[in-house]
């Protein structure tokens, strides 16, 4: 019986060996890892279908011409009012807005014109001239 403190070598431990513990976690661990397949990290996006149209959008500035029969043009191009639209809208989301030139013929229809001014605005397009009013002088 010892009498006195420092607790020699025979005093039983207090404390719980956790050495083997330890090895066993590292152990379960590696293993873990092995044996889990290694995924594929892939992001599914929902893409738009090519479109095979060359931009019809000029970034500095695209002419509206308007004809006698009301007939609209998108840089020379015959366009419905839909497609005009849709352009309009590229347009406006551009950076930098390119100017939209307006320009009529002198027997186009007052209504026609009216409606390209009107869609202009619903766009948001903020840039825009009448071409050819010399043509009027007269």
């Amino acid at each position: 019986m010892s009498v006195g403190g420092g607790g020699g070598d025979d005093a039983p431990m207090n404390d719980m060996n956790t050495t083997p513990l330890i090895d066993v976690m590292l152990v379960l661990l590696i293993m873990f890892i092995i044996t889990i397949p290694v995924q594929t990290h892939a992001v599914k996006l929902d893409l738009p279908p090519p479109n095979n149209q060359p931009n019809q959008v000029d970034p500095v500035f695209n002419q509206v011409d308007i004809d006698f029969l009301s007939n609209i043009y998108w840089n020379k191009t015959e366009v419905d009012m839909p497609t005009l639209r849709s352009y309009m809208k590229q347009a406006a989301a551009m950076p930098t807005q390119p100017e939209l030139r307006l320009r009529p013929e002198g027997l186009a229809k007052y209504d026609a014109v009216n409606k390209v001014m009107a869609e202009a605005q619903k766009a948001g397009l903020t840039k825009m001239g009448f071409v050819g009013n010399e043509a009027y002088a007269n």
